[in-house]
Parts: structure tokens; sequence; C-alpha cells
């Protein structure tokens, strides 16, 4: 049984999508500007409206508690919010994913506003992570990073689907990325997912 099933999803500027995440796969999701990814990933997380059936283990989306649904399938949006002035007001206990993506202690010190976007973007996703998601759904999560910053969250992202037996739907533009990261690969083009080809 996949770990996370999708089938014939639509939503205003998407068409009857149908897929599967197996534990510990990641899957690459591309396309060109306006596609649809981003309108997928918000309809996924349950953010958006949308028809279809959505399962989670072999339950259905309308099953699960809608705040319990996006702790489960973690969504990282290309822009994170922010609620409070302080890094560590955003952090109970992640100081393992904090280290394994670059930065040391005194990060929860440090005013939330005076972040790089690449900074907001890796403490966003160790922020994620601490929700313990089975499914992460990554809206270019790497576009704002330096080569050595991408892949410290290429790695971190593959060790903890490893050990948590997750699964993740990564959208990327970069081809070299998707060979290096990616299962498998999926296109869509015009709110229509394209059968996955090889990464």
């Amino acid at each position: 049984m996949a770990l996370f099933e999708v089938s014939r999803l639509s939503a205003p500027g998407l068409s009857d999508i149908s897929f599967s995440l197996a534990a510990g796969e990641l899957v690459c999701l591309s396309g060109p500007s306006g596609s649809g990814k981003t309108l997928l990933m918000r309809a996924l997380a349950d953010l958006d409206a949308s028809s279809g059936q959505v399962c989670l283990s072999g339950t259905e989306r309308q099953q699960i508690v809608p705040t319990q649904w996006r702790r489960q399938v973690g969504f990282l949006p290309a822009e994170s919010r922010w609620w409070a002035s302080l890094v560590g007001d955003h952090f109970t206990d992640q100081q393992v994913a904090l280290e394994r993506l670059g930065f040391e202690e005194e990060v929860r010190e440090w005013q939330v506003e005076r972040l790089s976007s690449g900074e907001r973007q890796r403490l966003a996703l160790a922020r994620l992570l601490a929700n313990q998601p089975l499914v992460l759904l990554l809206d270019e999560p790497t576009a704002n990073l330096d080569p050595l910053s991408t892949q410290k969250v290429e790695q971190l992202v593959l060790d903890y689907l490893a050990e948590n037996q997750a699964a993740c739907l990564w959208v990327t533009h970069d081809s070299a990325q998707r060979e290096r990261i990616a299962a498998r690969s999926l296109q869509l083009v015009d709110g229509r997912l394209h059968e996955a080809v090889p990464a």
C-alpha cells in the first residue's frame, strides 16, 4: 500500500491528478511557470479546496481532522510565514536539524527580519520537520541557497525520509538536482500531470 495516494484530484487550475508516494521515496515535480505546481501542493496540504481522493496510510483526507492532516502532510511554501520576531520562538527542540543545516545555537537569538531569504528557507524546513510529518511537500526549498547549503538541505531531507519512512514531493526546476535526489520525476503542464519519467 502506498503511503500517500492521490486519485483524480481536481481544483481550479488542476485536472484529474493521480499519483502515489511510497514510504522513503522522494519524487521531484517540475513544470513551466504557471503550470499549477504550487496549486497542487496547496491542494494536497488541504489549504485550498479540491475534489478527488487523497489518502495517507490508507485513510482518506476527509476522515482526518484538518489540523492533524496539515501536521502529517507538511507543506513548505516558497515563502514561509513567521509570526514571532525571534528565531528561537519558532522552535522547541530542533537543535540537531539546525546544526545539520549549518546553524549554531546562537541562531535562536537572531531577529527573523534580519535573516536572508536562504536562511529563512532553511530554518522553515527545520521548523516543518519538528512536526515529524509523514509526507513532505517542498516548493523549491533550495531556490535561494548556495551550493553548500543546497547539499545540506538535500541530505537532511533524504536522511529524514530514510529514518522516518516518510515520503516527499519536491518541486524543482533544476535537472541536476532531480538526478541527485529523486527516485523518479513527474511533470505538470497546464494543470495536468504527466506520467513519471526517469529522474
